[in-house]
């Protein structure tokens, strides 16, 4: 038998796992009550910012904000993401905390993910985010535009953490054309949630997939620690 690693590259335990969480997801297994730790406001969270449209793919912004007072906060303890994969549409990106804050411009080259929200493993929203462009999150925009984004449901996500950790994900949902974050705050259950833009400058809406986590285990250090180069791209 394979280590975990090699397992994954093969991409026989996404199809084993997806098996399992369906049956798990339809049994409630993978639903937390869990009380949230703190509650941030409106104003915690990131606004929309401006930039320039890029040749290679549409730029996104820093995350959408909250048209009401949000539902749960990250507890700043569970190790954080560092990598994120979606095979089916060959998505590898280093994830990163937003660099100068949930205000700035995100980079290029990158993903990151929400500070104010949760870390995979925790009883809430894991929100990662990223420019729609090659390399990028390009892909989710360009299959959300095909029957909404009806064949991503059932594609995996892989998110790797700081701890060496592969964490496995099943999409559930595509949404478009979204314009706050009142969706991911106020889930209670471990999710993760993908952003990418919809437009260029000045575009308001998003598209976002849900995922519902499977499984996770152990990975290689250098599999789960990734080198970001992150390129300020506005």
């Amino acid at each position: 038998m394979g280590t975990f690693s090699d397992r994954l590259q093969h991409r026989l335990v996404p199809a084993i796992l997806a098996a399992i969480g369906v049956s798990l997801i339809a049994a409630g297994l993978l639903s937390y009550s869990s009380p949230v730790a703190a509650t941030p406001s409106a104003s915690d969270l990131p606004a929309l910012g401006d930039g320039s449209p890029s040749p290679a793919g549409l730029l996104t912004f820093p995350p959408l904000v909250a048209s009401s007072p949000a539902a749960s906060s990250g507890t700043g303890k569970t190790p954080v993401a560092t990598r994120v994969v979606v095979p089916a549409l060959d998505i590898d990106l280093p994830v990163i905390r937003q660099p100068g804050g949930v205000n700035a411009f995100p980079p290029c080259n990158v993903a990151m993910y929400l500070q104010q929200l949760h870390q995979p493993g925790d009883p809430g929203p894991t929100y990662i985010y990223a420019h729609a462009r090659t390399g990028m999150f390009l892909p989710i925009l360009d299959a959300s535009k095909v029957n909404n984004g009806r064949r991503m449901i059932g594609m995996i996500v892989q998110v790797y953490t700081a701890d060496s950790q592969v964490y496995l994900y099943e999409v559930v949902e595509v949404r478009r054309h979204v314009t706050t974050l009142d969706g991911a705050l106020a889930e209670k259950r471990e999710t993760l949630w993908l952003q990418t833009s919809e437009g260029p400058v000045g575009t308001i809406e998003k598209t976002q997939l849900i995922a519902l986590p499977l499984s996770h285990g152990p990975i290689d250090y250098k599999d789960a620690h990734p080198k970001p180069h992150p390129i300020f791209c506005h």
